[in-house]
């Protein structure tokens, strides 16, 4: 039914997942998701175009981020999904060059997919 390999669907843009580079494969566990933040810790950009150095002070603000694998006891969530978490409630991992945050289901806020258009009364994104 649900398949929860680690390739991510035509229409996203590719994220690397841990299987995707020679090595041996990775499996998750349990309700472990594995996900890629696109976006890294430095300055960014408001709305308004206005430059924010990482040195500036910003109080708790959640994330998002994509998922690259998920473990065999995850319901909500598949690969390709974006989810919404909490960047200072994480473990950090560095597979093959590349870095990962490895989340538990119970510590995603929200999850956005295409999928979910499909009768759910959510706010869309």
């Amino acid at each position: 039914m649900n398949d929860r390999s680690t390739t991510t669907p035509l229409n996203r843009n590719p994220v690397p997942g841990p299987s995707d580079h020679e090595g041996l494969p990775i499996k998750m566990l349990n309700d472990r998701i594995l996900v890629c933040s696109d976006t890294e810790d430095g300055e960014r950009r408001s709305t308004g175009g206005i430059l924010i150095p990482a040195t500036a002070q910003v109080g708790k603000r959640l994330a998002w981020a994509q998922v690259v694998a998920a473990g065999p006891n995850v319901r909500t969530m598949e690969v390709g999904d974006q989810v919404l978490f909490n960047p200072e409630d994480r473990y950090e991992v560095e597979v093959r060059g590349h870095d990962y945050v490895i989340l538990r289901e119970r510590d995603v806020h929200a999850v956005a997919a295409q999928r979910l258009e499909e009768g759910s009364t959510g706010l869309y994104l």
